[in-house]
């Protein structure tokens, strides 16, 4: 069902514009015969032709639809007759308020949807061999449906706009654009960032930026999610899948690749297999075969930012509970998300303060990969090329982002999604589903169940929780969570508000101690912790903690700047839809639980990381030389 305008999953509308009533039954049940294609069933009140259609196994073709985005109607794909209107009706945008007789297949109805598929085509310029959504594109599949053979209304012989290739990100070319506004609205409505528009009307109507500025002179946040409902090759990543080659081609470069959960969740789509298919221990194989060097988990560096970003935390609840230090900001937020980062550098640079220092998983393992593996192994950092897989289009940006050097060098050279990553694979000739199971390499091996959940919405809260409840009440976390499954941060729900009592309070361990002496500070406290994606809901969050509302009394908030966490990030297979985002979600819980360990500081790796490397500690001098950014937990600068 697709949502209204302004509403995430599960949240309140935030515009007027809505363009359908609600959907819910007004308490009585209130039903509607109607009859689709001969067939009689009744329809709650308000229910879509589209919505009613489905009921009873009757396709109707969409384009404008999806069932992220509110309601557009603009394409006309979805034409029905309806007896008794004299025009054709858009099945997508008509709520069922009375009893109807539906043809949704006639001659009429076909020859209406194959001109408006013509009059797309006739403004739509490219060539399908070389698109990059070639096999994937919703255009090109209603044309084969409805026997296209030839372009009636003519065709563009050449590109009528410039590409906009500026952004780190994501590539424009609205030389393809059908004009659906799914970008718009998804911009917009879901994620109410704002940067595209349509401007002008009638056959003058183009998306483009505010004053038509490059993509990368905007308030744009690089999530892609733009990208993730764009029918067409309109709008794409910034795809460096040839350099990437080239290195691995370069016999004086060592490329290793480190991959994150959620691209292994999901990257069995590309190949045909159903979403929620887990193929982690297959990757690895498919990524050696393809020539990488080395195959890293991320989730080793996610259960480090754990510890970083939990010892961060205690040090602000120790700054503001104990030495009452007013410039201590509260609540602390979460840094690993980087569309989430250039959300709140846009459009809340004053509460940049509460943003732990912690850099992503991705940007840690950057720092650690040419300074603590380059040591081990000999290698000049020089000579390694750095690679991320991830679910996400930001991540391109974040890598390029000029702090992003710790290392001495560019810490991670190259982000890849999900979806360049099973172009490259199926570019080698290699079959996923054929590959056997090989484990991540040494010295950081396998990781924890806590950074496996990092890709889902509420992962990052859990992992930490996890963690934080275990160190500071010195009782197992299974104990007070069944199977340490801390249900109540999970979920799909815009924003969720958890508290937790600390029920009492044991001895600092050794991996702390160089912070604290005690942590009475923390006796019989309520943690009160908070969860948003997608960052239409972190503007809820935001407005409510600077109006001095409920979430200004949290502890610690995680944001994501993609609905559903990253495993609906900008960078996984397309389509994207509620009920895969649920099925990814599944694969990755299921994964967690497979896991001996599944807790961050119990990762053997991350305590031989302290030991040898590290040795000042969590937060130590060092750490927050190579895994931290500028600001401090006060929010100031480190000189």
């Amino acid at each position: 069902m697709a949502r209204k305008i302004g509403e995430s999953e599960n949240r309140a509308p935030t515009s007027t514009r809505v363009m359908k009533p609600v959907l819910e039954n007004d308490g009585i049940g209130s039903q509607v015969k109607i009859t689709v294609d001969g067939t009689d069933l009744h329809v709650p009140l308000g229910t879509t032709i589209l919505e009613a259609a489905a009921k009873v196994g009757v396709k109707i073709p969409t384009l404008c639809y999806h069932k992220d985005l509110c309601i557009a109607g603009v394409c006309r794909v979805c034409v029905v007759e309806v007896e008794g209107y004299r025009t054709l009706q858009a099945a997508c945008a008509f709520p069922i308020t009375a009893p109807l007789n539906i043809k949704t297949h006639t001659a009429k109805v076909r020859k209406a949807r194959r001109h408006v598929i013509d009059l797309l085509l006739s403004k739509h310029y490219g060539e399908c061999y070389s698109c990059n959504r070639n096999a994937n594109c919703e255009l090109r599949d209603l044309a084969k449906e409805y026997g296209v053979d030839g372009f009636r209304f003519g065709h563009p012989d050449k590109p009528m706009v410039e590409k906009d290739l500026s952004s780190y990100s994501v590539w424009r070319d609205m030389n393809k654009c059908v004009l659906c506004r799914r970008c718009v609205r998804t911009c917009i409505d879901l994620q109410e960032v704002g940067c595209l528009d349509v401007l002008d009307r009638s056959d003058k109507s183009r998306v483009s930026t505010f004053g038509e500025k490059p993509l990368a002179d905007v308030v744009c946040i690089n999530c892609g999610q733009c990208i993730n409902r764009c029918p067409t090759g309109a709008l794409q990543a910034n795809d460096a899948t040839d350099d990437i080659w080239a290195a691995i081609d370069d016999p004086t470069k060592h490329v290793i690749m480190q991959t994150a959960p959620s691209p292994r969740a999901a990257i069995a789509e590309v190949f045909g297999m159903p979403a929620g298919t887990p193929m982690t221990y297959q990757l690895n194989a498919a990524l050696k075969q393809a020539g990488f060097a080395k195959v890293f988990d991320t989730n080793f560096t996610a259960d480090l930012t754990i510890i970083e970003e939990g010892t961060e935390l205690l040090q602000r609840l120790h700054g503001a509970l104990v030495k009452k230090d007013a410039e201590v900001k509260l609540p602390q937020f979460t840094s690993c998300s980087p569309g989430w980062v250039k959300y709140i550098e846009h459009f809340y640079p004053e509460m940049l303060g509460h943003l732990s220092s912690a850099k992503s998983p991705q940007q840690m393992f950057g720092a650690l990969i040419k300074t603590f593996y380059a040591q081990q192994s000999g290698i000049d950092p020089k000579d390694i090329v750095s690679v991320a897989l991830m679910p996400c289009s930001a991540k391109k940006f974040e890598c390029n982002r000029s702090e992003m050097n710790a290392s001495g060098y560019k810490d991670v050279d190259y982000g890849l999604t999900t979806r360049e990553m099973g172009k490259m694979l199926k570019e080698a000739g290699i079959d996923l589903a054929a590959m056997p199971k090989a484990p991540f390499d040494e010295p950081f091996g396998p990781a924890t169940g806590s950074g496996v959940i990092f890709g889902a919405t509420g992962g990052v809260m859990e992992a930490a929780l996890r963690t934080v409840i275990e160190l500071v009440v010195g009782v197992k976390v299974e104990d007070l969570f069944k199977h340490a499954d801390i249900v109540p941060v999970r979920g799909f729900e815009g924003v969720r508000y958890v508290e937790i009592k600390i029920p009492k309070v044991a001895k600092v361990p050794a991996l702390l101690k160089a912070h604290f002496k005690s942590f009475d500070f923390l006796n019989g406290a309520t943690l009160k912790v908070a969860v948003a994606h997608g960052t239409a809901n972190a503007k809820r969050v935001l407005d409510d903690i600077k109006a001095g509302g409920k979430f200004s009394e949290c502890h610690f908030i995680e944001f994501m700047a993609c609905p559903g966490g990253c495993l609906g990030g900008g960078g996984q297979p397309i389509p994207t839809t509620p009920e895969i985002r649920a099925a990814r979600a599944k694969a990755i819980y299921a994964e967690d639980r497979s896991y001996d360990i599944r807790k961050s500081h119990e990762n053997p790796a991350v305590t031989m990381m302290y030991e040898k490397f590290l040795t000042d500690g969590p937060c130590g001098h060092k750490s927050h030389h190579l895994l931290h950014t500028h600001y401090t937990p006060r929010g100031k600068y480190i000189i």
